[in-house]
């Protein structure tokens, strides 16, 4: 049995997750978490369809996917760079069971097209249980690799199209109400699931599963002999992660592009949902959210400097891959400096706020 290659210092938890004074911690957290789920509902009444669209949609789904790959990485330490496979997975599924299943709720294509990658996740799971670190990586980049080249060259998927590109009927509803249709409505589809889901995720982590987890992922030696099952809960943390992305994969596809695509869900997606929890912070809930803002308002950040500074000159075409340029840095800078991410500088911040 080996053991795992990623640790990270927890003592202080998560400010969601945990505090030094347990009674108090609780409650600060829960009223953070009221606070945070009343602010995205209030969104729709002081920021446009624009904003709701383009910024808030991608970023609570961007969320929700570091949430699932968090719950695999972060948590249980089991390296992947297949997050954009799995999404794939959710998307393609969700869309097999409407078109080929008949199925027209959307809720519950949604929920088995979640499921269904779940059942991928736990396949692919199966091997951490033999090996590990490395191994991992390489066997979550062949599912990557293998699903992407499934969804774009098996008709069945995308019902015998001209192209791989997939998008709902319009007799697919909830409630009577046509989703994809009004963003208002979808962006509170969206908030709902995603504030439900992290209210599971946190309290998933704060459990006997969650501990187990971290524990496989300190010392998988010394959880052997505590009796945890090892493989049981890598599996479990695989199949669980998968979830979360396949749900994120079919709402970023149907609610927020309208369409999907294997280039949609390709390497590049994989490294974006990586990157965000490695800034945002690995082995936390809130870190997601802050990653995934980052990763998504830096290019616009860095767009809008180059065209205030540059202008239309040729200088601006220099910086067109800037912004992965600084990704690449923050992330080195982050291993060496913060392994925990923006989340912990916040919570050291904080701490010193209120000292």
């Amino acid at each position: 049995m080996q053991t795992s290659d990623v640790t990270y210092d927890h003592g202080k938890g998560d400010d969601l997750l945990a505090n030094d004074l347990p009674s108090k911690g609780a409650g600060q957290s829960r009223w953070q978490g009221i606070a945070f789920a009343a602010l995205l509902l209030a969104a729709p009444s002081f920021a446009g369809d624009f904003w709701l669209s383009v910024f808030m949609m991608p970023w609570l789904i961007l969320s929700l996917a570091g949430i699932g790959l968090n719950i695999t990485t972060g948590y249980a330490g089991l390296l992947s760079i297949g997050a954009g496979g799995f999404m794939a997975v959710g998307a393609y599924g969700m869309y097999a069971f409407a078109v080929h299943g008949g199925i027209e709720n959307f809720l519950v294509i949604l929920l088995l097209g979640g499921l269904a990658t779940a059942i991928v996740g736990f396949l692919v799971g199966i091997p951490s249980t033999r090996i590990g670190g490395f191994y991992v990586i390489v066997t979550t980049l062949a599912a990557q690799f293998f699903l992407v080249w499934l969804f774009g060259d098996v008709p069945w998927f995308y019902n015998y199209s001209p192209v791989p590109t997939i998008a709902l009927p319009p007799t697919v509803q909830l409630f009577g109400l046509n989703l994809t249709n009004d963003p208002i409505v979808s962006y509170y589809f969206v908030v709902v699931t995603v504030i439900a889901l992290t209210w599971v995720a946190k309290n998933l982590v704060e459990s006997p599963i969650g501990r187990n987890w971290i524990a496989v992922r300190d010392m998988n030696i010394a959880a052997q002999v505590i009796g945890i099952k090892v493989n049981s809960s890598k599996i479990l943390a695989f199949a669980i992660g998968g979830f979360y992305l396949g749900i994120a994969g079919a709402l970023w596809a149907f609610l927020f592009l309208q369409n999907g695509s294997p280039e949609g869900f390709g390497l590049d997606k994989s490294f974006q949902v990586l990157f965000l929890i490695i800034i945002g912070g690995m082995g936390t809930i809130r870190g997601n959210f802050i990653g995934a803002a980052f990763v998504l308002l830096l290019p616009i950040v860095i767009t809008a400097a180059s065209s205030w500074i540059f202008g239309n000159s040729e200088f601006q075409g220099l910086l067109s891959n800037t912004d992965n340029v600084i990704f690449g840095a923050l992330i080195v800078l982050i291993l060496i400096k913060e392994p925990e991410g923006f989340d912990k500088l916040i919570r050291n911040l904080s701490t010193k706020i209120q000292r």
